[in-house]
């Protein structure tokens, strides 16, 4: 089985001094803009319990500069008291679509006192798009009837109509397409867990599907019996979404070195966006859930998979 590589200045990105970003930094969408790598990547302070997202820029997809200040919290924050999760982002035209995972406190009042070990949270599905990173339309929750995440755009439209990936309730991924932004009546079950495989307990969509010659290109993650998050990946065609042609029978990438073995959740590798460059996949994952890392394929071993 062909494996990531990780790369040798993992990890990538850190918490810094920064009051906002001071604690955990993880699961960053990752595209091109400008011909440079960007990162929007979710981060906690200690001071709080909000997640926010801020901006990183690379030449390179290695060395990064920050913005040093958030630039995105959410939409309305009545709809998310505990910020923004987890983005994905694809570029249709001259426009980003950020889909990410908005998060309420469920029990109501006040916020809890323990929250950073442990919140009840109530996770749903959110968007907003942006043409530079600095002013935002927002859609907010997009699919008020479901309590969902690890959701994306695909990167075109086909026939006239938006396809989306999402995740419902615990356990199945959905397709839903449509016209509208914002109305998303159909729920398509496209995958679920596998009894007996690495990802028998729970699954979600890693980065944004990726158009190949072989079919939609997805990185997903997977978790085991002892709640073990790993990566890898599936194709599905690219005029029936609902079709799977390929899925990993063993991972691509598992939690070895100890910032993904021990961190604020242990034994994590989470990825939220991938770009191809220079021939490789970049595969951008938090790890355990405190700090961000990189491991790279080359784009050829990955469609010589089936």
């Amino acid at each position: 089985m062909v494996q990531l590589v990780r790369a040798k200045e993992n990890p990538i990105l850190n918490p810094t001094e920064i009051s906002w970003e001071n604690w955990l930094i993880f699961n960053a969408a990752a595209f091109m803009k400008d011909d440079k790598v960007h990162l929007l990547y979710r981060a906690m302070g200690t001071t709080d319990p909000i997640s926010r997202l801020g901006l990183a820029i690379s030449e390179d997809g290695i060395h990064f500069e920050r913005n040093p200040n958030p630039v995105f919290t959410g939409g309305k924050l009545t709809e998310g008291r505990l910020g923004s999760e987890d983005p994905r982002v694809v570029k249709m035209d001259d426009t980003f679509y950020v889909v990410y995972t908005t998060v309420s406190e469920r029990v109501g009042g006040e916020l809890n006192p323990n929250w950073k070990e442990q919140v009840d949270k109530k996770p749903q599905i959110a968007l907003s798009t942006t043409k530079d990173f600095i002013n935002f339309k927002n859609y907010n929750v997009i699919i008020p009837d479901v309590e969902g995440k690890n959701a994306s755009l695909f990167p075109k439209k086909v026939n006239g109509e938006y396809w989306l990936i999402y995740r419902a309730n615990a356990d199945t991924t959905y397709f839903s397409s449509s016209s509208r932004l914002d109305h998303w009546p159909e729920r398509i079950p496209l995958f679920d867990k596998r009894p007996g495989y690495w990802d028998s307990i729970r699954v979600g969509l890693g980065a944004p599907p990726i158009e190949t010659e072989k079919g939609w290109l997805l990185f997903y993650h997977g978790v085991d019996e002892k709640n073990i998050y790993r990566l890898g990946v599936m194709f599905l065609d690219l005029k029936n979404p609902l079709k799977i042609l390929y899925r990993s029978p063993e991972p691509l990438l598992e939690p070895e070195t100890d910032y993904e073995k021990y961190g604020f959740i242990s034994n994590v590798v989470f990825t939220c966006g991938v770009i191809e460059k220079d021939g490789k996949y970049f595969v951008y994952y938090g790890a355990g859930d405190e700090v961000l890392g990189l491991a790279t394929i080359e784009k050829v071993k990955i469609l010589n998979l089936f």
